[in-house]
């Protein structure tokens, strides 16, 4: 196994997120919910079906991520003004006092990555590599 990518890739994978929730446990963030925080708070109004996209989450699955998400205020949902039937999401206040409390602990998880990685050249290079996958 030692050669299969993809054994590889899921090994990488289970390292970064046992980082990643270790660091946040305290917060209650997991890695998917950061990532659409992240994007609500760069793209606000975005469509929940955009968002899911994004990520390549399934419909279904993003629901249950969304509506955690709301019930701890740190986003809402909103009928868009085009079409009643499409919900945009965006970021509420609470969720970018709360981004703007995690993001230098994610910084810090980064340069934690970054430095197992060799530094900020083999990143993009792995970036560059893995984006082949999936491109």
């Amino acid at each position: 196994m030692a050669d299969a990518v993809g054994y590889r890739l899921r090994r990488a994978q289970l390292s970064v997120f046992q980082d990643f929730n270790e660091t946040f446990a305290s917060r209650g963030l997991r890695p998917t919910d950061f990532a659409v925080l992240m994007i609500l708070l760069r793209n606000p109004g975005l469509k929940q079906s955009e968002v899911a996209e994004s990520l390549g989450i399934q419909r279904a699955n993003f629901v249950a991520i969304v509506d955690g998400l709301e019930n701890r205020g740190l986003i809402e949902r909103r009928k868009s003004d085009i079409d009643r039937r499409v919900q945009s999401l965006h970021i509420t206040d609470e969720g970018e006092g709360f981004m703007r409390s995690v993001l230098p602990i994610w910084e810090d998880h980064e340069d934690r990555l970054i430095a197992k990685l060799g530094g900020v050249q083999a990143r993009d290079q792995l970036i560059g590599l893995l984006q082949r996958l999936y491109d």
